[in-house]
């Protein structure tokens, strides 16, 4: 099993864009890409815009030759959603979040606006609603959570599901934006996967105190440190909305010092990846400075 990040915030954007290659199967996984509108009351540096297009052409090209396509949820930042991009799900297998079905009202319209608006329901070979689900495609595994929440639990943000890809005797688990997990719920399902490699988003730590409550960033810390635990867990890639924030390092200390003592490796997306880190949105106010 082979497994590359494209694009994440460690890589100058909002995604957490995956091609995960199996058994000749190419799967996308959450393709797309963004910016904030507004940090620290700025808009976009000319810089996050370039690497903005380059992470999207980077997408379009993976998602040529893709046969499955996995979209945990309707966030920007995780599918593509311009008409002009319909054509990229032509003859793909699509495993999307249900549409109507535990989802909040904002996501609801954009995942009409998606596969109805936009033809891809027309265009894919399949369409099929992951939520709670399980599937074989030329012998991967992929199974499908249930709904979890988009982090605490009771966010107005709705859910997302979190996705198990097993094939050539190693197991996957990407859990899109769970944010630590904050739900145990989210945590026990990842748990009972035993995965060997997780692709995690963390906690919005950036936003303690403001928009999210303290508690429930630490449960989101604590979530990750206790996912550490997992039995035969080997690698763990913590990306995401963490990662927005520029001390993201100094907050999951507890995280690294304990997946140190139980030999768990801990990477950010372009760690894992071995490409230079650029916290562009983080550095912001830094780049409009400059």
């Amino acid at each position: 099993m082979r497994i590359r990040i494209l694009a994440a915030e460690t890589m100058g954007v909002r995604s957490l864009a995956t091609v995960v290659e199996a058994g000749g199967l190419k799967i996308f996984i959450d393709p797309g890409a963004s910016l904030a509108p507004r940090r620290y009351g700025l808009p976009p540096h000319p810089v996050e815009l370039e690497r903005l297009e380059e992470s999207l052409e980077r997408i379009r090209e993976e998602l040529r030759d893709s046969q499955v396509i996995v979209i945990t949820h309707y966030h920007y930042d995780h599918y593509l959603p311009r008409p002009e991009d319909a054509e990229l799900y032509r003859g793909k297998t699509l495993f999307v979040k249900h549409p109507t079905s535990s989802i909040n009202v904002s996501q609801r319209i954009r995942a009409y606006r998606f596969l109805r608006k936009n033809g891809v329901e027309e265009l894919a070979d399949r369409v099929i609603y992951m939520d709670s689900a399980e599937a074989e495609v030329e012998g991967v595994r992929l199974v499908f959570s249930e709904p979890v929440p988009h982090g605490p639990e009771g966010t107005k943000l709705g859910y997302v599901v979190m996705v198990l890809v097993e094939a050539e005797g190693r197991r996957l688990a990407f859990t899109s934006d769970v944010q630590g997990p904050m739900s145990r719920r989210a945590l026990d399902i990842l748990v009972s996967w035993r995965p060997h490699t997780v692709v995690l988003g963390g906690p919005p730590t950036y936003f303690e105190g403001f928009k999210v409550p303290v508690e429930h960033v630490e449960r989101g810390l604590r979530g990750m440190e206790l996912l550490a635990e997992t039995p035969g867990l080997e690698e763990l890639v913590v990306d995401h909305h963490l990662t927005r924030d520029i001390n993201y390092r100094e907050r999951i200390s507890g995280l690294l010092d304990k997946a140190g003592k139980l030999g768990v490796k801990v990477f950010t997306a372009a760690e894992y990846m071995g490409v230079r880190e650029e916290l562009l949105e983080a550095r912001r106010r830094e780049l409009w400075r400059r």
